[in-house]
């Protein structure tokens, strides 16, 4: 009779498999965490993460307009190819969101900050320097938390692999208190969540428009990502117990940077504000411990990564022709740039959840999760949630209503004394910023597959809670 020898490798990856089957898709295995290599995995957030981040960088290079604009998005690609590429058997993939060892994992996403420091501090705005000072300390000092965190798991539990960490268990209840709230740090700043939100702003605002988008479509995604990933299904004691806390910080970043958004008169920084809301949704689903809310806060990071990232591009389009960004100079461009228009509309409406994009499908279902909510505990937070949709459709007409309708903003003559007038789109803008549209819409009318994906991933994640 034959016998089977299974590897230590083997033996940590089906360990693995059952424990959180949940997260996984496909293997990507060299070595393991003995020392003899390294282990990295593609589970189903992992894959959309990579695949948006893989679209944005394409759109990147292709829609920027100018020479200038062409070279931070050449750059901005290049140098995040660069940082999260592992060149042994994982080219072209994403170490952050690939790592199944705490310490690889940590690497990449301590990496994560140098090429957005130097993208905002060289090529951003004229505060370019306050804004990647800011990025860079804000994120760093959550970091060292979660670092003290993996090195009390590595000493204690003996390993810094992930699956051996999860199929283990045995982290005491007070101590999973303390390590949830040591990553939260990290991934809480990362998302980032109220109040930890500052940095966000400026740091979008002084950003080429490449750094914007890979901003909003990338790493605020690591943050929701670690909650998803290691806080909940390490930590499930920690998780239920800060559930109500948490989904309180996400329903006031929701309520907060819908109405801070109202009150911008730049328009990236009304974006920007409007991210704040939009990962307050998104926190809110997966909080809710169940698999409506959870299926919805993993919808919805893709569905921001989707429009907020199509917002910051439209903008950074006319700012490359006009060099402003002021609510006040802008008006009329419906009948001066109609296709330009119809896409801001499109992507506008997206954003503020209108039935039929994919907007309305993520909110929904993560305030469907949310009402019925053992673990946050009461229907209170969907309904105080429910009401940043309104708040969202206001600032969102409010900036539609400014730029596009009524009479020629000054700036329309501005440009014109400078020997040209504004111009819609080119058809390589056109044809490259479609995509982002056809899954606009696709999740909207039809996300039967993305929760078909998510269903069998998600109710294995949650067999603790239930």
């Amino acid at each position: 009779m034959t016998r089977t020898i299974v590897s230590p490798t083997e033996q940590a990856v089906q360990a693995y498999e059952t424990a959180v089957g949940a997260l996984r898709l496909v293997d990507a295995i060299n070595g393991g965490s003995d020392g003899n290599g390294t282990a990295v995995n593609a589970d189903a957030h992992a894959a959309a993460s990579m695949a948006l981040r893989a679209s944005l960088a394409a759109f990147l290079v292709l829609t920027c307009p100018g020479g200038e604009q062409a070279y931070y998005a050449a750059a901005a690609t290049e140098i995040y190819e660069e940082m999260f590429t592992q060149g042994r058997g994982v080219a072209e993939s994403l170490g952050v969101f690939l790592s199944l060892d705490f310490f690889l994992f940590y690497v990449f996403f301590e990496l994560s900050l140098l090429p957005m420091y130097f993208l905002i501090g060289i090529w951003g705005g004229p505060r370019r320097i306050y804004a990647a000072i800011k990025f860079f300390l804000y994120t760093m000092a959550g970091s060292i938390l979660m670092l003290l965190a993996i090195l009390w798991l590595g000493v204690h539990q003996g390993t810094f692999s992930v699956p051996d960490l999860m199929t283990k268990g045995g982290i005491p209840a007070n101590l999973q208190l303390w390590l949830f709230l040591a990553f939260a740090a990290a991934f809480a700043i990362k998302v980032p969540m109220w109040p930890l939100h500052s940095w966000l702003p400026d740091a979008h605002v002084e950003a080429p428009t490449a750094g914007s988008i890979i901003l909003a479509g990338v790493l605020l995604k690591m943050g929701t990502y670690g909650f998803l990933r290691f806080n909940i299904p390490l930590f499930p004691q920690a998780a239920l117990k800060a559930a109500p806390w948490m989904a309180l910080l996400a329903v006031i970043g929701i309520i907060y940077g819908a109405a801070v958004s109202y009150a911008q008169k730049d328009i990236k920084k009304l974006v920007a504000y409007s991210s704040v809301s939009h990962l307050g949704f998104v926190m809110l689903g997966l909080f809710a411990l169940n698999a409506q809310g959870v299926e919805g806060g993993i919808l919805q990071m893709i569905n921001h990564g989707l429009s907020t990232g199509a917002l910051f591009l439209l903008v950074g389009m006319v700012y490359e022709q006009t060099h402003t960004r002021e609510f006040s100079v802008y008006g009329g461009l419906w009948k001066i740039m109609p296709v330009y228009a119809v896409f801001m509309l499109i992507v506008s409406l997206s954003s503020m959840g209108l039935p039929g994009l994919n907007g309305f499908v993520g909110e929904f279902t993560i305030l469907l999760g949310a009402f019925g909510s053992k673990a946050i505990g009461s229907p209170w937070f969907a309904g105080i949630a429910a009401a940043g949709v309104i708040m969202a459709a206001v600032y969102i007409l409010y900036m539609f209503q400014k730029m596009f309708l009524g009479p020629e903003g000054s700036i329309v003559e501005e440009v014109k004394q400078h020997g040209h007038a504004l111009r819609d789109l080119s058809w390589r803008e056109i044809v490259t910023a479609v995509p982002l549209l056809v899954f606009i819409f696709w999740i909207g009318l039809y996300p039967k597959p993305f929760f078909d994906l998510m269903a069998p991933a998600v109710e294995k994640l949650l067999v603790a809670f239930h």
